[in-house]
């Protein structure tokens, strides 16, 4: 059990060294994506959407670490954000896509700071 642990504490210190990277990459992509695309927005949207992914299958690994002793993460609120994402990325629509990014933001702050909290 204390392997788990350790192996879940040492699954979100790496989270948490890409996750100030994709909040910071998300704020650029929602810039992009209200007027400003670039070349390769498109490229950029699926890096993102990548890392995305990847924290998400560490914050799946390590749930009960993140939410042990209080809830620091609502995942149906998480889950709609991404479902919101995956939505927008389907229609095309790069409005639609900004304000999906920008929910999925808040949520990707949040997990920083869980795993911050959590790894203190």
């Amino acid at each position: 059990m204390e392997d788990s642990r350790r192996e879940q504490v040492e699954a979100l210190e790496v989270l948490l060294e890409f996750n100030g990277r994709l909040v910071k990459n998300i704020g650029i992509v929602i810039k992009e994506l209200s007027g400003a695309r670039l070349e390769d927005t498109d490229k950029f949207i699926k890096g993102i959407v990548d890392a995305m992914n990847w924290e998400i299958q560490v914050m799946n690994g390590t749930m009960e670490l993140l939410n042990e002793g209080k809830e620091r993460i609502n995942k149906e609120a998480f889950n709609q954000s991404i479902l919101a994402v995956g939505d927008a990325i389907a229609a095309k629509d790069d409005v639609k896509l900004a304000a999906a990014f920008a929910e999925a933001l808040i949520q990707f702050e949040g997990l920083g700071k869980a795993a911050a909290e959590v790894i203190q």
